[in-house]
């Protein structure tokens, strides 16, 4: 049975449909389809073959159509993959660590990889994708081959610029839809972190590893790589160590939105409350492990986590007067991003299309790239307001059909 059986496109809708709480006739409404037809998709004996119809299911099930349907033809032909995510799924596909062990090992430049990495981390915080993928491409194959052209201390330090590089390309990954890839390169992450002796380092990469799985939808995954990972922080984050707090308050945050995107409001609630006195107890925003974890952050997870429980007021009023200019472009634009979603949902159109654009301005390749700016952008033009002259120029920009 191939990926683009019907059968197994109907499973997953079943699933997804389940995991919303929605019974067939309910969804069926929602959709505007019959009962009956619902029915004939998850057992597979009605196969979809219009884009639109499937875009419509993903976006009712509130999951990426890449999720939904990845190997379905009519949305592999349409997919036009970044070309950011194409160069780093193929970076990520060399055997550069098999050259590294089979070739001769020139002294590194361990200096000059170190900022490199440094540079590999500006350029993922300011959202520059198409810069980073250049940068990155030539230097994995650099670090893989510094990392065993060294020795003790100096072999440990490269390592760990190996592991940091790896959680760029995880970073970057899983925000342009690329969740295998990402995959990937949080593992190899753990793998050098734990190589390069730097448990913290490990921990970040289940912090990775957990926003992976979290594009993705996989939140049982998440739960379990966030959890386990949080409880063996505990001992270093009660001691007060600040970066294993600033892991472990990201990992709690990463719970909380889990747990918001599977509406259980109590949890989402506890963990970022647990996050909170985390940010308390640091006292100030900081970027340990490149988390951002901070007083501010916490804050922006509360926006997020009240706009996944469609719960747009208290979103917008937990924005309103939130000062994050002083954290990266990344997550000024996240931030104006969940801002457009509680607009959307109050099908404010005009308030909706002004925070995408100010986050375009903010971050233009995390906009145009990212799957929820679609998401939204399709919901409006589905609305009664869809014909609204802003919204169809955005969609327009964003080459999304209106």
């Amino acid at each position: 049975m191939t990926e683009d059986d019907p059968k197994v496109l109907g499973r997953r809708v079943a699933f997804f449909r389940r995991q919303r709480g929605l019974s067939q006739r309910a969804f069926a409404d929602l959709v505007d389809r019959s009962e009956t037809w619902v029915s004939q998709v998850e057992r597979g004996t009605r196969r979809i073959d219009r884009m639109s119809v499937l875009q419509a299911l993903a976006d009712t099930l509130n999951v990426p159509l890449a999720e939904l349907a990845a190997e379905s033809p009519v949305v592999a032909a349409a997919r036009e993959r970044p070309g950011p995510a194409v160069e780093i799924s193929l970076a990520l596909s060399s055997s550069d660590a098999l050259f590294a062990v089979l070739h001769e090992r020139v002294k590194p430049d361990v200096d000059r990889l170190a900022n490199e990495v440094a540079r590999a981390w500006g350029l993922a915080h300011g959202s520059q994708y198409d810069e980073l993928s250049q940068l990155l491409v030539g230097l994995l194959p650099q670090l893989e081959s510094a990392a065993r052209a060294t020795t003790g201390r100096t072999q440990r330090t490269m390592f760990a610029s190996l592991a940091r590089a790896y959680h760029a390309c995880a970073a970057v990954l899983s925000k342009m839809a690329e969740p295998a890839a990402a995959w990937v390169a949080a593992d190899r992450a753990i793998s050098a972190a734990e190589r390069a002796g730097d448990p913290l380092l490990m921990g970040e990469g289940a912090f990775r590893l957990a926003l992976v799985f979290q594009a993705s939808r996989r939140f049982a995954q998440v739960r379990r790589t966030a959890s386990t990972a949080a409880v063996a922080l505990d001992e270093r984050a009660a001691s007060g160590e600040r970066a294993a707090l600033s892991l472990w308050g990201s990992l709690h945050l990463q719970l909380a939105i889990a747990a918001a995107r599977q509406n259980d409001a109590d949890t989402a609630y506890t963990h970022l409350d647990l996050a909170r006195t985390a940010a308390d107890r640091l006292g100030e925003d900081r970027n340990d492990y490149e988390t951002e974890f901070g007083p501010t952050n916490v804050e922006l997870h509360a926006v997020a986590v009240a706009v996944e429980l469609g719960d747009a007021g208290r979103a917008l009023r937990n924005a309103e007067g939130l000062d994050a200019s002083h954290l990266s472009p990344e997550r000024q634009g996240r931030l104006l991003i969940d801002v457009a979603r509680a607009h959307a949902q109050r099908r404010n159109i005009a308030s909706a299309v002004a925070a995408i654009e100010a986050a375009h301005l903010v971050t233009p390749e995390q906009v145009d790239s990212h799957p929820m700016i679609a998401a939204i952008v399709r919901d409006l033009l589905r609305s009664e307001q869809g014909r609204d002259p802003e919204l169809k120029a955005l969609a327009a920009r964003l080459r999304l059909s209106t």
